[in-house]
């Protein structure tokens, strides 16, 4: 199982705000509920799941920007892709560090 952090970064729009564009992330992240797993933060999306699955989703959520009139679209994808034979979700990462930090 892998892990994605995604942050897509529309550039060329008309405002600063990219409400609209995190909004249709969103919404088209919906449809792959089951699928994969994602958690929206207020910076990026994380998602995880088979990674064949997650490259093609993100190259769908890269293109939302552009069908919505950016003219330049900046993505950047940080993979955590662990194949020791531990699956670790992101709840269990995250609850590994709380648990040390005790």
């Amino acid at each position: 199982m892998a892990m994605i952090d995604l942050t897509v970064t529309p550039l060329g729009t008309a405002s600063t705000s990219m409400s609209e564009e995190v909004a249709a992330i969103w919404n088209m992240l919906e449809k792959y509920e089951g699928k994969i797993r994602y958690e929206q933060t207020a910076m990026s999306t994380l998602m995880e799941g088979d990674l064949d699955d997650i490259f093609a989703i993100v190259k769908e959520i890269h293109e939302l920007p552009f069908q919505q009139g950016a003219k330049r679209v900046a993505t950047n994808i940080r993979i955590d892709d662990r194949r020791d034979g531990k699956e670790q979700s992101i709840q269990e990462k995250l609850a590994s560090a709380k648990k040390k930090m005790a």
